[in-house]
Order: structure tokens, then C-alpha cells, then sequence
């Protein structure tokens, strides 16, 4: 329905209140007075009933118009709220991979950085890649394959001759070639110990082993010598009280 504004109520008034005006020559002046009167009060009646209408109307439009907006409040809310809840799994992923980046970082790191281990009784930096080569190597020795032993304490010893298991590993490369029968190899090993690695703890028992190697070869002169070593420069040693009971035995 068209929108009445106060000018064209009044217009309206004015077109209804003419005709009455111009018949009122034709009445008596009170007749025309009364009628006059009560047309007015129905021009006035019928303004206000529409005005009425008017404003009813434009309640109700305006309730319609807030409704709509209301509509699309509420949808635009439900659009940001899907975005909303977009990013937050976005961001949760995100967040989680920064995660599992960091994780894998840290794992990378503990494979390259030195780690503080305990090697006959002295601290050492060790690198993790190096403590894993000494373990598969002596693993080896451990469960009898003498042979593949000999094959991975060679290559630890290349790769690590700094190690804090280098010692070691040269040792248990001598007694690997001692266990497989070769004795002259086993000697050599066990010199690399005596020599290069003097200071060690196993030294002792290099020198126990390279004695027992001669002996095994029949070189008692050599087998002697060894052993006679070992007691001077390591009296205290538990190899050197084995070492003394040989040389017992050799006389």
C-alpha cells in the first residue's frame, strides 16, 4: 500500500470538503453550517483512520525491515563463524606441524649432537652414530660371528680413531682374530693398543693376549717377552697376575 504523507491528506480533505462548500448555497445558512460541520468531523475521522493505517503500516514495515535485518545479521554471523572455526583448524594443524617439525628437529639433533657417556669409567662425549657403531660391532663379537666382528671393529676404528671406544674396539678386533685362529693378526691388533692407546685400561689385557698369541705359535722367546712387559709395567693388574702364572708354565 502507497505511503500517505500529510500533504496529501490534507489535499484529500480539501477535495472532499469543495463539493459539500458549493451545495451549501442551496441550504440554509445553519442547515449548511451543521452539515458543513459534520462532513468535517468525517473528513476528520476518515484523516485520522487513515493516518492510523498509515502508522500501522509503517510499524509493521519497520518490523519487517528489522526482521530482514535481523535475517541478515544472523547469516553473516553464521558466514564469520565458518571462518572462524576455517582458521581455528587451520591454525590446530599448523600448530601441530610446528610441533612434529620441532619433534623431528629435536630427533635430528640427539643424532648429531655428543652425548655424555661413561667408557671404563670415564666420562666422554660420544656422538650418537658412533655408540650405535661400537654396539652393532661388539654385538657381533658377542654372539660369536668372530669374522663379521673383525669386518665392523676395522671400519670403527677408520672412521672413529678419537673415539673414547676406539681402545676398546681395537682391543676386541685383536681378540675377534684371536677367537677366528689368527693369531699373528691378533698381535698386530693388540700393539695398536700397547702403542697408540697406552693409557688405556685394556692395555693390560692386550699384552696378556699378544703373549698368549706367541705362545700359540710356538714362539716362546716372544711369548716371554710380552709377558715379562706386561708384569713390569702393570704389576697390579689382573693380567699380570695370569701373565705370571704362564711364565710359570713356559720355563
Amino acid at each position: 500500500m502507497m505511503k500517505l504523507s500529510p500533504s496529501r491528506l490534507a489535499l484529500l480533505a480539501v477535495m472532499a470538503w469543495m463539493p459539500l462548500q458549493a451545495s451549501a448555497s442551496l441550504l440554509s445558512d445553519n442547515e449548511a453550517r451543521k452539515a458543513i460541520l459534520d462532513l468535517r468531523a468525517k473528513v476528520d475521522a476518515v484523516a485520522r483512520d487513515l493516518k492510523a493505517q498509515i502508522d500501522t503500516k509503517s510499524d509493521r514495515t519497520v518490523q519487517l525491515d528489522m526482521l530482514n535485518q535481523h535475517e541478515q545479521t544472523m547469516q553473516e554471523i553464521a558466514r564469520l563463524r565458518g571462518q572462524i572455526e576455517v582458521l581455528a583448524n587451520q591454525i590446530s594443524r599448523a600448530q601441530e606441524s610446528q610441533k612434529q617439525l620441532y619433534a623431528d628437529l629435536d630427533a635430528r639433533l640427539k643424532k648429531v649432537e655428543p652425548q655424555q657417556e661413561t667408557v671404563d669409567g670415564q666420562v666422554a662425549s660420544v656422538l650418537p652414530s658412533e655408540k650405535s657403531a661400537y654396539d652393532s660391532a661388539t654385538a657381533l663379537f658377542q654372539s660369536g660371528d668372530y669374522k663379521g666382528a673383525t669386518s665392523a671393529l676395522q671400519d670403527f676404528v677408520r672412521r672413529y680413531p678419537e673415539s673414547a671406544y676406539a681402545a676398546n674396539a681395537q682391543y676386541w678386533l685383536g681378540n675377534a682374530w684371536y677367537a677366528l685362529g689368527d693369531y699373528k693378526k691378533a698381535i698386530a691388533a693388540q700393539e695398536v693398543v700397547t702403542t697408540t692407546y697406552a693409557g688405556s685400561p685394556k692395555a693390560p689385557d692386550a699384552m696378556l693376549n699378544i703373549g698368549s698369541s706367541y705362545a700359540l705359535l710356538k714362539d716362546n722367546k716372544n711369548a716371554r717377552k710380552a709377558l715379562q712387559q706386561l708384569v713390569s709395567k702393570y704389576p697390579e693388574s689382573s693380567a699380570a697376575r695370569t701373565a705370571k702364572d704362564r711364565l710359570a708354565s713356559l720355563k
